[in-house]
């Protein structure tokens, strides 16, 4: 499956960057991300991980952090979602 990348769509990885204050929680909210992607509480263009194939710290459902995309409107309202005004 091809997917489309946008100047709109983040990597996991860039989304956590933005929601992370601090660089050393930058893990636990990659995790946090995935387990929304992985609950259906945001939406992405997801790639997996084979177990052979795994790079760094192991995300649930096996997402591949930096092949995996967010668009920034899905980020902002799941974001919402989470902390209503």
């Amino acid at each position: 499956m091809l997917v489309q990348v946008t100047e709109t769509s983040l990597s996991l990885h860039e989304a956590a960057r933005l929601l992370s204050d601090d660089p050393n929680d930058l893990l636990e909210t990659e995790v946090e991300l995935a387990h929304a992607i992985e609950h259906g509480e945001l939406h992405a263009n997801i790639k997996r991980w084979a177990t052979e194939q795994w790079e760094g710290p192991q995300l649930p459902g096996n997402i591949n952090r930096l092949e995996t995309f967010i668009e920034r409107c899905d980020l902002a309202a799941w974001q919402q979602r989470r902390h209503p005004a």
